[in-house]
């Protein structure tokens, strides 16, 4: 019933609330987006949903023929905007390049691949969360170094171009068919702030936004999501050095990531929680420590504008 229950509210809200016609969904071969998609195609019919395909450079070649493949399972069609001229435009991945080049200086973007990344420990070391930057060299050897401050900044300040570019073509295909675009993100997404404001984060209407991932993947069976697509490791398609969502932002596998947070956002103590896991309470508390520290720092990402600047009445 819930693929049903989500159908006929986001029919609603598109239709009724938003009083558009149809629905653009930004699909990567990933397994929100995949949901998102089929969710809306049982809402709206295959008709009025467009998929639209956004890769740049840095993209894994997979992510576009999973989503064509996605797409014409559900007699999607699709649009492809090749974002690299955009981002060339932008100087993204110049300034991005030249960050990481303060950091490693051998680092070459012709022939290299780059990526960064999150230390996990740094959870269990009760610390907030330290950034890597990881080179892969054209003959296999890598080379890995703590991030800088600001180098850290410029680096996601520059790659947060991708998302934000991305959301502007979602609209620019919603509104010449006066569309409603249709985010993605999930709970975790949403709540720990593993989006970009403006970017990613921007859309009309976010039908999954509320599921854990673990029921994003039983959504996926559900609706029959090709299996390719449910296999595949969730990762950012961002850098070129591919990378998980894990190594990126979670730091901990969305198994234990969903009941950790469900027991943590219901109000479980950690005991209760480790003896349910089966892990230490210390794991536990810490965890929980790791997730509050994230939803406060995501406080600003979820804010509107502010805008209560009335002072002449």
């Amino acid at each position: 019933m819930l693929a049903e229950n989500i159908s006929a509210k986001l029919r609603t809200d598109v239709c009724q609330v938003l009083g558009r016609r149809g629905g653009v969904v930004g699909i990567s071969g990933g397994v929100d987006s995949s949901v998102t998609l089929a969710l809306a195609v049982n809402a709206l019919g295959a008709g009025n949903v467009v998929g639209v395909i956004l890769p740049d450079k840095d993209s894994s070649p997979e992510s576009k023929v999973l989503a064509e493949d996605l797409a014409n399972r559900f007699g999607v069609k699709t649009v492809i905007e090749d974002i690299s001229m955009v981002l060339e435009g932008f100087h993204c991945y110049a300034r991005r390049d030249e960050a990481v080049k303060r950091v490693l200086p051998d680092y070459n973007p012709l022939t290299d691949k780059m990526n960064i990344g999150i230390n996990a420990d740094s959870i269990l070391k009760n610390l907030p969360p330290v950034f890597y930057v990881k080179v892969i060299y054209q003959d296999g050897t890598q080379e890995k170094k703590r991030l800088p401050v600001d180098e850290y900044l410029q680096i996601v300040a520059a790659s947060n171009f991708k998302q934000r570019s991305r959301m502007s073509f979602l609209y620019y295909h919603a509104e010449i068919l006066r569309y409603a675009v249709i985010g993605t993100p999930n709970i975790h997404e949403i709540k720990q702030g593993f989006f970009v404001k403006y970017g990613d984060g921007g859309a009309d209407v976010i039908p999954i936004g509320n599921l854990y991932k673990s029921q994003v993947y039983q959504l996926a069976r559900y609706l029959k999501i090709p299996e390719e697509i449910i296999q595949r490791t969730p990762t950012t398609d961002t850098y070129s050095a591919e990378q998980s969502q894990e190594e990126f932002f979670y730091q901990v596998p969305f198994e234990e990531m969903d009941l950790m947070w469900y027991g943590w956002e219901k109000g479980y103590t950690a005991t209760e929680v480790a003896k349910a896991l089966g892990k230490s309470e210390d794991t536990v508390a810490k965890n929980f420590k790791n997730f509050q520290r994230k939803q406060k720092a995501a406080q600003y990402l979820r804010m509107a504008p502010i805008s209560d600047y009335n002072f002449l009445n």
